[in-house]
């Protein structure tokens, strides 16, 4: 058998008609919209938003949505087909597998377990900073080591370890319900955005918006036109909610009609949500303000500012009710965002466990609740740990490059696809194919190209970590192949591990090299990870069986 065999798409529908024993289907085209809404609106515009401007964009962060946009437009398309196609949970990685085989499958699933772990951590940073200016308003204030990692001068993030712990608990209860909760948080975000947006409008002050486009500082990413790219790269995870709605597929009550509904549309309510918010936020305040740790909870700041000065010059808000009541529904829009997320990632496992590729305890059905309670469990505390002791910055580039990574092979599975197979049943066709796809390949890794050479070194090792399963687990279970792999497929994955272990050290080196940057710890990590993985690879070639 071979790494580059296919899953058949007879097999696959097969597998989504499987509802007695499988998960249950419960979701129209309104919940998977709702789903989408939920996903989107809230990583975007309440966290990594204030950070992205302040070191990046500037006033033009409005510029950089769009620019992101753009590709999930693309992406979107060619996601649309798929999930019409293939209403099988896994999203891109049971589109990989049915066009591209089993070793790419791997791949692109492992990278969107990354995805979803490391964006659910973040969003639950955030809720945990917008928790502290919350109950602060009330003279209750949490002990800030508690609401840090160790790399921010804290200690543990306690109020984000809550969260994701609490939004577990309830995706094992069902997915229904936990459609239900959702679709309630997401309609009181959207009131809420919606009501930002017309009461902000009158205290925007166009000096904030003097420069539009700040001037680069000599530094590749801060300002002028390379910053505003690094912006759309690092928002960009922001849009992974129509990548969340497809994962649901197989709980879709019908999948071919509804998921391009669910996808195209919440893409678009968001995108334009997104732009008007985010020239709001900017316009209220100057774009300096949300430096610090203060960016991470951005929408704060604008609304102690929605007011107009006295003779000292000091801000008094205009309207004192409503910076709690966007603050609390903030942190309920949070929740929506981090249980969406929690959702896909155990979905992209539990279809990563049916083909044999992870244990089969993970694709174990709770026997009350029809819900992969095991692996909602786990990720529990995987991403608790994320959320608990690793800085929002990273954890929110982490999920951009991923992402974007993720939208590459879409695009490129829909070309297949319609080379593979074009008489196959679609219900919604990507129009102008292969120019949409090419498209989306382009922009969307014109924006990985502009994210910080950190941020590739992470995602190259947590790449070569999945090799390491799949040499020494995923290929010796795999249950499209359990004829079992020729030596040779074995010296390719190698081979692949190999070029990973060159890949590091570059890119390891070269980030070095740029003295402005203390590097020193992950520089030695990424050369020693490289040494022991090129003799797990060298090995592996050699022979493993």
């Amino acid at each position: 058998m071979s790494i580059w065999r296919r899953k058949p798409l007879d097999l696959l529908l097969a597998e989504a008609s499987e509802s007695e024993k499988g998960l249950k289907k419960t979701l129209s085209a309104t919940g998977l919209v709702a789903l989408g809404v939920g996903a989107i609106i809230g990583a975007g515009l309440f966290s990594i938003t204030g950070l992205a401007a302040a070191t990046n964009a500037g006033p033009a962060i409005t510029i950089s949505f769009v620019v992101a946009a753009v590709g999930c437009i693309f992406a979107g398309l060619c996601y649309a087909e798929f999930s019409s196609m293939i209403p099988v949970a896994g999203s891109a990685y049971t589109y990989s597998f049915a066009t591209m085989g089993e070793f790419i499958a791997w791949i692109i699933g492992w990278d969107l377990v990354l995805e979803y772990a490391v964006g659910a951590a973040t969003v639950s940073i955030s809720w945990s900073r917008y928790l502290g200016k919350f109950l602060g308003n009330y003279g209750i204030h949490i002990p800030e080591q508690f609401t840090l990692s160790p790399f921010e001068g804290g200690i543990i993030n306690i109020p984000a370890v809550f969260i994701v712990m609490l939004m577990s608990l309830i995706l094992m209860r069902g997915t229904k319900e936990s459609a239900f909760v959702n679709g309630v948080i997401v309609l009181l975000k959207v009131s809420v955005v919606l009501i930002f947006i017309a009461v902000g409008w009158q205290f925007i002050r166009p000096e904030n918006y003097s420069p539009y486009v700040p001037e680069n500082t000599g530094t590749f990413g801060e300002f002028g036109f390379s910053g505003i790219i690094r912006a759309a790269a690092i928002v960009f995870f922001a849009y992974i909610g129509f990548d969340a709605v497809s994962t649901a597929a197989q709980e879709a009550k019908n999948p071919k009609r509804d998921m391009p509904i669910g996808i195209l549309l919440s893409l678009g309510i968001c995108t334009l949500l997104y732009v008007l918010f985010a020239h709001v936020m900017t316009g209220v305040v100057n774009y300096q303000a949300f430096a610090g740790k203060d960016g991470i909870a951005p929408v704060a700041v604008a609304v102690e500012a929605m007011g107009h000065p006295d003779a000292s010059g000091m801000i008094t808000p205009e309207y004192p009710w409503l910076n709690n009541a966007i603050l609390l529904a903030i942190l309920g829009g949070y929740a929506s965002v981090i249980l969406v997320m929690l959702m896909g990632q155990s979905r992209v496992f539990f279809s990563m466990s049916k083909d044999g590729l992870m244990p089969k305890v993970f694709s174990e059905v709770h026997p009350k609740f029809r819900t992969p309670a095991k692996n909602n469990l786990l990720f529990m505390v995987l991403v608790s740990l994320f959320a608990a002791f690793v800085p929002a910055r990273v954890v929110g580039e982490m999920t951009s490059i991923g992402t974007l990574f993720a939208f590459i092979l879409v695009c490129i599975g829909v070309m297949i696809m319609r080379s593979k197979m074009p008489e196959a049943p679609r219900a919604f066709r990507t129009p102008l194919v292969p120019l949409v796809p090419i498209l989306g390949i382009f922009v969307c890794l014109f924006m990985m190209v502009f994210l910080p050479l950190d941020t590739w070194i992470r995602l190259i090792v947590w790449m070569m970590i999945g090799f390491d399963l799949y040499l020494f687990y995923g290929m010796k279970n795999s249950v499209q192949n359990s004829e079992g792999f020729s030596l040779s497929n074995y010296r390719t994955v190698a081979s692949y591990g190999f070029g990973m272990v060159v890949a590091l050290v570059v890119v390891a080196v070269i980030h070095h090299a740029d003295e402005t940057i203390d590097d020193h710890f992950l520089y030695y990590f990424s050369l020693a990870f490289a040494a022991v993985h090129a003799m797990i690879y060298a090995y592996s070639y050699k022979k493993v069986r």
